[in-house]
């Protein structure tokens, strides 16, 4: 008589999923040369986030699925020999997956990899023998030239006591951990599949622009508030201008995920250190005011060349961020072209035929972006 213990383990990180399985009771096992072969029966469930792309063999030992004791040697030094599943435990497996699992193509692909998948039975006192089949299968999400995603591992372990005698059917045992190990993915996931960023299926993004209240010593950009003399604290630097500012590009992002979609939100930051911006005495007008104002302003062009330039990429959930931080880094050449491009040909402000030519395109260019002047 067998005395089966079943406890099967799903594992996410630190989170543990303990179910307790059933089946029936083991028959003696038929001496079959092709091995063990597994009933063709249909996992009791429909996949409706993803699909079995593929199965890998990554096995250390796939010499066999099973080892079991024979009958003359059920004692405390029986040797067991090995038994396979027929065609193979990868094959086979593989077979009863692509027959007995519902497979849409148009949902996410999923790569299953076999870590561990062994029967072992060891002699016990008395003439009983001890079995335990223990399974450890990772699933991950299939990225074509981008490798697989690791999602979750599955592990399993069944402990079976029996009489010394011939060994036992344990295909029904092998068979639920294998579709016990499908249906744990599949309410996987059906949990995660809105709000885990591994399974997002398109990114959206949208912008904000930062403002900062009260104000500290950096001026974050905004219409309403042009720059004062007022907000000019550092000491005059060593340059040979009138006076200097240094106008500065940078973001936050924001990301979280919401039906599959993960939608994230840059905060643009347009900002000016007070502490860095200085003036020489008898320099106070506001001709020299306005020519540092249109470096402020060109800022501002930039961070609104970098949302057009990013709202048109084709931003993707594998790397939607190493787009961003290329387009970043973009944005910052550009700021740094300009302001270099400004200065020279306005003369850092003292050909104020070029300076007006510079007026007129920042704000003819602020007013297509929706800038209110």
């Amino acid at each position: 008589m067998i005395k089966p213990i079943f406890i099967t383990r799903g594992r996410l990180d630190v989170v543990l999923l303990f179910i307790v399985l059933f089946f029936s009771g083991f028959r003696p096992l038929k001496k079959q040369a092709a091995g063990i072969i597994l009933k063709d029966e249909q996992v009791p469930v429909t996949p409706k986030e993803f699909y079995i792309a593929n199965v890998l063999d990554e096995r250390d030992d796939r010499s066999a699925v099973a080892w079991l004791l024979p009958p003359a040697n059920a004692g405390n030094q029986a040797k067991a020999y090995p038994v396979d599943l027929q065609g193979g435990g990868f094959a086979s497996i593989k077979h009863f997956i692509d027959h007995n699992l519902a497979c849409d193509k148009m949902l996410r692909p999923v790569i299953i990899s076999l870590k561990k998948f062994m029967v072992t039975e060891s002699g016990l006192a008395k003439g009983r023998v001890e079995g335990n089949i223990s399974a450890l299968i990772s699933f991950g999400l299939d990225r074509g030239d981008d490798g697989v995603l690791h999602l979750l591992d599955y592990k399993g372990d069944v402990t079976y006591t029996r009489n010394a005698g011939p060994p036992q059917d344990i295909e029904p045992a092998i068979r639920h951990m294998l579709e016990n190990s499908l249906i744990y993915l599949n309410t996987w996931m059906d949990q995660q599949a809105a709000t885990n960023i591994k399974l997002a299926k398109a990114v959206k993004i949208t912008f904000t622009d930062y403002a900062e209240k009260p104000e500290g010593d950096s001026i974050y950009y905004a219409i309403n508030r042009p720059l004062t003399w007022d907000d000019f604290k550092s000491k005059v630097g060593s340059g040979g201008f009138d006076a200097e500012v240094y106008p500065n590009i940078g973001y936050d992002q924001r990301a979280e995920v919401a039906k599959g979609i993960i939608n994230v939100e840059l905060v643009i930051k347009v900002c000016l250190p007070k502490s860095a911006a200085w003036v020489r005495d008898g320099s106070r007008n506001d001709y020299s005011l306005n020519h540092e104002q249109r470096h402020f302003d060109i800022v501002k062009l930039v961070a609104e060349h970098f949302k057009k330039k990013l709202s048109t990429e084709n931003l993707t959930v594998d790397n939607y961020e190493g787009i961003i931080n290329v387009e970043y880094l973009e944005a910052y050449r550009e700021m740094d072209t300009l302001q270099k491009q400004y200065d020279d040909e306005s003369r850092h402000g003292s050909d104020q035929a070029a300076q007006q030519q510079w007026n007129r395109r920042i704000d003819k260019e602020l007013k297509e972006f929706g800038v209110k002047l």
